[in-house]
C-alpha cells in the first residue's frame, strides 16, 4: 500500500527513478481507469490527476485512459472486468469487496465507527490498511491507496430526524451486507441499486431517499429530486484504487517506480481536496434551495447512534470480529 509517509523518501529518489525509465515506448503502455462517478467529484479529479502525473514520471512510457461515470461498467460488472484484465485500474468503493469474498473491507460501512477524518487515516495509512490489502492478492488485485470521498448525509422527500422517520421508506444502498443491516435497524427497505440509476430512481418514486457524501449528491443532481437531508455524517463512503496483479507484477521496474510515485502525490491530492469538496457541495445545494437540509441535534444523533450501534455486533461475524476490532483500537490511538 501506498501512503502519504512514503511520500518524502519517494519524492527524495524521484530524479533517479524518472532518469531510470527509459525513453518514451513507441507505443505506450495503455492503462484504462474505470470509476463510476463525475469528473468533479474527489475521486474523479484524482483519477485525473493520476493520469497527469503517471505520463510525466514515467516519461510517456504509460498512457492512462481514464472512463468515468460509468462509461464503461457499472458497480457490479467493474470489479468482474479487472479480473479480466478488459480495465487494469479501478477505484471501487470499499463496500464492492464484500461481494467478491472479502468482508472485511465492510468494516468501513459500520455506522459511527470513525468520528473524524483523522481517526479513518489512522486506519487508510497504517497496518489496518495494509493488512486488508493484503487479503486482495488472491483475488488478482494489488491494492495501491485508499482515496477519500467523505463521510455521508441521508436524503428523501420527508425529513429524517430520528429513526423513528425512516419506518418504511425504500432507500438505495450500494450492494453491502452491512448497509442492508443499517437500513433494517432503521425500519427502512434496503434497496440495492448501481449508482448510475439512482438519480432516475428517485425522480420516478422507485426509491424514496439514499445516502451519500455530498459532492455525489450535488454531482449526479440529486438534490433536485429530494427534498429533504440530513447532515447526519453516520457512515464514510472511500474508494481503494486497484489494479490487476498480473498487469501490475508484469510492468516493468523502472515503469512502476514512477506509477508509484504518481500514485502517491494523487493520493495526497485527491484526499487533500475530498472535505473542501463536499463542504461545497454541501454549500451549493443549499444555496440551490431545492432541498431543506437538518443538522442532528445532540440528543438527535444519540438516538441514531443507539439504534445503529448494534449492527457492529450483528455485523461482527461476517466481517471478522478482529477486523472490527482492530479498527477501533487504530482509531482510538
Amino acid at each position: 500500500m501506498l501512503t502519504r509517509r512514503t511520500l518524502a523518501a519517494l519524492a527524495g529518489a524521484s530524479a533517479l527513478s524518472l532518469a531510470l525509465v527509459a525513453p518514451a515506448l513507441a507505443e505506450p503502455i495503455v492503462i484504462k481507469f474505470s470509476h463510476v462517478v463525475a469528473p468533479d467529484t474527489p475521486k474523479g479529479k484524482g483519477a485525473a490527476k493520476f493520469e497527469e502525473l503517471a505520463e510525466k514520471y514515467t516519461n510517456g512510457a504509460v498512457d492512462v485512459e481514464v472512463y468515468p461515470n460509468s462509461q464503461l461498467y457499472k458497480d457490479k460488472e467493474e470489479l468482474e472486468a479487472l479480473q479480466l484484465g478488459a480495465v487494469q485500474m479501478l477505484a471501487p468503493s470499499l463496500a464492492k469487496f464484500g461481494p467478491l469474498g472479502v468482508q472485511d473491507f465492510e468494516v468501513f460501512d459500520l455506522p459511527f465507527i470513525f468520528p473524524s477524518y483523522e481517526a479513518l487515516h489512522k486506519v487508510t495509512e497504517g497496518e489496518v490498511g495494509k493488512m486488508l490489502f493484503g487479503k486482495l492478492a488472491e483475488k488478482g488485485i494489488t491494492g495501491l491507496a485508499y482515496w477519500d470521498n467523505g463521510f455521508k448525509i441521508m436524503s428523501a422527500n420527508s425529513p429524517l430526524n430520528t429513526p423513528d422517520d425512516f419506518l418504511g421508506l425504500k432507500m438505495r444502498i450500494q450492494s453491502s451486507k452491512v448497509l442492508e443491516a443499517e437500513m433494517n435497524a432503521l425500519g427502512a427497505v434496503p434497496q440495492v441499486m448501481a449508482f448510475s440509476e439512482v438519480y432516475q430512481a428517485l425522480q420516478t418514486g422507485v426509491v424514496d431517499g439514499t445516502e451519500n457524501p455530498p459532492s455525489n449528491m450535488f454531482t449526479q443532481k440529486m438534490n433536485e429530486v429530494q427534498t429533504h437531508a440530513t447532515v447526519s455524517n453516520h457512515g464514510y463512503l472511500g474508494y481503494a484504487v486497484i489494479v490487476n496483479k498480473q498487469f501490475w507484477d508484469g510492468l516493468p521496474a523502472d515503469v512502476r517506480a514512477g506509477m508509484e510515485l504518481a500514485m502517491v502525490e494523487a493520493t495526497a491530492y485527491a484526499n487533500g481536496i475530498a472535505k473542501e469538496e463536499n463542504d461545497k457541495a454541501l454549500q451549493a445545494m443549499k444555496d440551490a434551495g431545492t432541498t431543506e437540509f437538518h443538522d442532528l441535534t445532540d440528543e438527535e444523533r444519540a438516538a441514531w447512534v443507539a439504534a445503529l450501534e448494534p449492527v457492529h455486533d450483528e455485523m461482527a461475524e461476517r466481517i471478522g470480529a478482529e477486523t472490527i476490532a482492530a479498527v477501533k483500537a487504530a482509531v482510538s490511538q
